[in-house]
């Protein structure tokens, strides 16, 4: 029988359920118990940080509201793993929205979890073949919990294996060689997008719709049924009418048919129009 390797902290069931808790309040993810090893080692890098000897004195840190530590905690346990045009189908239904809204003035879409932006940058991409425009009158709000990936995100600069997945056309279009090798968004769909801090539970987001289109995908799976209603709640209001609502591949909102309903492959639209009011992004 193999002896488990020796922990560098400890780090007991105790510890486990307070660093549960005060993410899930804080952020509203619940961790389930098969996560106990890898938050044992994402955390780990911040007692090193800090010097710390146990996980009882970085709770105790934590605990006292160090807000630049409850933030790197957060980042620490957030999962960032995205690409550009990640299921492809979300974009050819929002190319086929804004070309058949095209006089409808600005739209405004809203990409609630950007990660490291290459989601919103494809949205800023959709936008400009669809308008066949660098300028298209398309506005992009791009928001997320971890700091660290919207200070990625707001450079736009890529490795140039992921950038060359989008081929010639588009890496010649839409991109300049940045200095290190990597590949850097033009200017004019940088200036498309605003990024900004959001805590989806925050009582307050300080954005104002009507979207268009809101991009939440990959995101209720780490939030239970009671937390996903609430935002969904929140969502409803800030679409226009006609606006939709695209999830993840592997999420639904069977449990908020009367919000929204089902319009194809993941993208959902309003299921009572009439949730939607009106107010202007800011």
């Amino acid at each position: 029988m193999l002896t488990p390797p020796t922990r560098e902290f400890d780090f007991n069931q105790q510890d486990f359920e307070k660093i549960r808790k005060l993410i899930y309040d804080y952020a509203g993810i619940a961790l389930s118990p098969a996560k106990h090893d890898m938050v044992y080692g994402r955390l780990a890098k911040r007692l090193r940080a800090l010097n710390l000897k146990t996980f009882g004195d970085y709770l105790k840190v934590l605990e006292r509201g160090d807000h630049r530590e409850m933030e790197l905690f957060t980042n620490s346990l957030t999962t960032n793993l995205t690409s550009f045009f990640r299921e492809a189908h979300h974009f050819e239904i929002l190319g086929d929205y804004l070309k058949a809204n095209r006089q409808a003035g600005t739209l405004n879409l809203w990409c609630s979890a950007s990660s490291t932006g290459e989601e919103p940058y494809s949205l800023a991409i959709t936008a400009c073949e669809a308008f066949d425009s660098l300028r298209p009158p398309v506005k992009i709000i791009a928001t997320d919990l971890d700091t660290n990936v919207l200070e990625v995100a707001k450079a736009g600069i890529y490795a140039a294996e992921e950038v060359d997945k989008l081929g010639a056309t588009r890496v010649k279009r839409f991109f300049t060689k940045h200095p290190t090798g990597k590949y850097q968004l033009v200017q004019e769909l940088r200036d498309m997008i605003v990024f900004r801090k959001l805590n989806l539970i925050a009582p307050d987001w300080m954005i104002r719709g009507p979207f268009d289109a809101i991009f939440c995908r990959n995101v209720m799976i780490y939030f239970d049924k009671p937390t996903q209603l609430k935002i969904l709640q929140r969502f409803a209001p800030l679409l226009k009418p006609e606006g939709l609502l695209y999830v993840g591949h592997s999420e639904n909102l069977y449990h908020a048919a009367d919000l929204f309903k089902l319009r194809g492959k993941t993208v959902y639209e309003l299921a009572r129009p009439g949730l939607s009011t009106p107010a202007v992004l800011r």
